[in-house]
């Protein structure tokens, strides 16, 4: 009997622009323009993929450019506007908002670890059978969908497991 295995992967996503070309693209679409501070927040926020808040892209910023470089109204107005252009999604994770990339990422789910806040993505083609199958029956036109599942991680569990040693409770 052969085992079937699921592939929870994300594959990938063309775009026609890259992020800055498509933040500058919003900004005049609104009368607004781009600064170096803009610039170089989407540079950042794109160099790598991973969930961040706002301060800790402020403190990534302040340590590669210096503290006088950007400032925090800077980093939390640049925030909004890449949510608002489709570059960013923020999530609220039990109070604290938390963002990712949207532009160019494709459609994904979440597993969040409540102990020690690690998110891991995945994507599954039976959970979007079932949104799909769902919508048909009510009659609704699915935009999008955004599943947050909260529990506990495997490494918080087994931490949790690990027997206390005599030497652990000094």
């Amino acid at each position: 009997m052969a085992t079937e295995t699921t592939d929870f992967s994300l594959g990938s996503v063309t775009v026609a622009l890259t992020p800055i070309e498509r933040l500058e693209e919003y900004l005049q679409s609104r009368g607004k323009r781009m600064t170096q501070q803009r610039r170089l927040i989407v540079a950042e926020v794109f160099s790598h993929h991973e969930h961040f808040d706002a301060d800790g892209l402020l403190l990534q910023l302040q340590q590669k450019l210096g503290r006088d470089q950007v400032s925090r109204p800077t980093v939390y107005r640049t925030l909004t506007e890449l949510v608002e252009a489709g570059l960013l999604v923020k999530m609220d994770l039990g109070g604290r908002a938390v963002y990712e990339h949207d532009y160019g990422y494709p459609n994904h789910d979440h597993l969040h670890c409540t102990t020690c806040n690690r998110l891991i993505e995945f994507k599954s083609d039976e959970l979007i059978a079932i949104r799909d199958a769902v919508a048909r029956q009510n009659g609704f036109r699915v935009a999008g969908h955004r599943l947050i599942v909260t529990g506990t991680c495997r490494e918080c569990m087994q931490a949790r497991q690990r027997p206390k040693r005599m030497l652990d409770r000094i």
